[in-house]
């Protein structure tokens, strides 16, 4: 896709799109976002919120990074870019719902399994991978044909949703709200290949379909 392609597309919104949001975007302007749902995904470019849920803006705050992974909480003062999201979502936004939303053919979970060297201009990805190597230990403990790499990556992605929700808990303010009823987290799977979505029941520490479970709120 070149530049001039994305022109074009926002030349066909405003022409053919925007009228069907004009309204709840001036609404929007003048009194402000308040969206009730905080959206963990990934940056996979085959990854689109909006598109896969049918939202429209205003709805969802979105947090996209490499894997959909969260920090544990961490008050040390230097920058951190999706904990101040997070915060952001939580304490200033008040959403009700965090939704961390991992996917099929995951770039990040499959890396976790390849060496990247020592290489400087992948310093930053290898740091931040370390948030998946839980995962990937979990799965290995799980799986016992090490030879059947997709079942591996498949079970990693899973887990890993896990481990960022539990990442989660680790944020003072989330926690204390889980506990008076105030926010829910949950976990989704989206699969790409063909846009349905499981959500983890943690009762069961399984992933169930989302779509023929309505109490999923």
């Amino acid at each position: 896709m070149l530049i001039n392609d994305l022109i074009k597309g926002n030349k066909k919104f405003r022409e053919a799109s925007f009228s069907k949001y004009e309204a709840d975007l001036k609404q929007l302007v003048e009194t402000g976002q308040r969206p009730e749902v905080l959206f963990i995904g990934c940056s996979d470019s085959r990854v689109t919120p909006d598109l896969m849920l049918d939202t429209k803006p205003g709805d969802m705050f979105i947090l996209r990074n490499v894997g959909n992974f969260v920090p544990p909480y961490n008050p040390d003062n230097d920058y951190h870019g999706s904990s101040a999201v997070i915060e952001y979502a939580v304490n200033i936004l008040g959403v009700k719902h965090i939704i961390v939303c991992g996917h099929s053919h995951c770039g990040a979970c499959k890396s976790l399994y390849q060496d990247f060297g020592n290489s400087p201009d992948l310093i930053n990805i290898k740091k931040w991978l370390d948030l998946g190597k839980k995962a990937k230990e979990y799965t290995l403990l799980a799986i016992q044909d090490k030879t059947d790499k997709e079942n591996i990556y498949r079970t990693t992605e899973k887990i890993s949703i896990v481990h960022q929700m539990e990442n989660l808990l680790t944020f003072p303010y989330i926690e204390k709200k889980i506990k008076n009823g105030e926010i829910q987290i949950h976990g989704w799977y989206y699969k790409i290949e063909d846009g349905t979505i499981e959500y983890y029941d943690g009762n069961e520490c399984s992933f169930k379909p989302l779509i023929e479970n309505t109490n999923e709120q």
